[in-house]
């Protein structure tokens, strides 16, 4: 059974960081490309970045270039995603995604999604 759980979410300060983690289950992560997204109330879903697992390469969103670091780690079966200087409009439920083969920011191209996790950041 597939499965994808992030964790790492929280309340954070302007300024602040926080690292999320997405653990997968039932599948190896290394035949995958993993994305990142998030959905703020009131907005629709948006990509933040993208990583295919195989080979490393990266895509960011002109939102978060310069702040977000995603990142993998095969032997954990995990992706990283280090989001530094957090500003207020970072807030949002960030999910991470799965596909197999290269990395997309296209959520409609990912058929495995986890359960979402909390960012707020506010002063």
């Amino acid at each position: 059974q597939v499965q994808l759980v992030e964790s790492g979410g929280g309340l954070v300060q302007p300024g602040g960081s926080l690292r999320l983690s997405c653990a997968a289950s039932g599948f190896t992560l290394n035949y995958y490309a993993t994305g990142w997204f998030r959905q703020a109330p009131g907005k629709e879903r948006e990509a933040v970045s993208c990583i295919t697992n195989s080979d490393g390469r990266t895509v960011y969103a002109d939102s978060v270039k310069g702040r977000f670091t995603i990142s993998r780690d095969n032997a954990k079966n995990t992706v990283y995603l280090q989001m530094n200087s957090l500003k207020p409009e970072d807030t949002a439920v960030y999910y991470c995604a799965a596909r197999r083969g290269w990395g997309t920011l296209g959520p409609t191209d990912y058929p495995y999604w986890g359960q979402g996790t909390q960012v707020t950041v506010s002063s």
